[in-house]
């Protein structure tokens, strides 16, 4: 079963500090236990992807009525709480393993090392055949 898990630019349940105020050492180590659990659930086959996203300034909105030429703006300019920042998408045995990746994600670590208590949506892949 796949699963994407999603992240995004909300405030954490445990920290409301935006990630480019926090001191460059916690920065690092915010990654570098982003890249630990990536390459863990790789090497558990679980990982098919994960990506960070460019920031919404770099976003465009597409839309087309097939006929013509696509219309194209930048955008879509939401709230900052709305950017979504990341997303892993996970092939695992269960709901549950999902929500197990899903809290290990949450509790990354924030300024001095404490878990943030990011919110991670879980939302499972759909095949065609669903």
């Amino acid at each position: 079963m796949k699963y994407m898990l999603l992240k995004s630019h909300s405030p954490a349940a445990y920290c409301g500090t935006a990630l480019p105020e926090w001191d460059p050492a916690d920065i690092a180590a915010h990654i570098d236990f982003q890249r630990t659990l990536g390459a863990q659930l790789a090497a558990a086959g679980e990982l098919v992807d994960a990506q960070g996203l460019a920031g919404p300034d770099q976003a465009l909105v597409v839309h087309s009525d097939g006929r013509t030429a696509p219309v194209v703006t930048d955008g879509p300019f939401p709230e900052t709480k709305e950017f979504l920042a990341g997303y892993l998408v996970v092939d695992v045995a269960s709901r549950e393993r999902a929500v197990e990746i899903a809290a290990l994600m949450s509790a990354a670590p924030g300024p001095g090392g404490a878990p943030i208590g990011e919110f991670i949506e879980v939302r499972a892949v759909m095949s065609a055949g669903q």
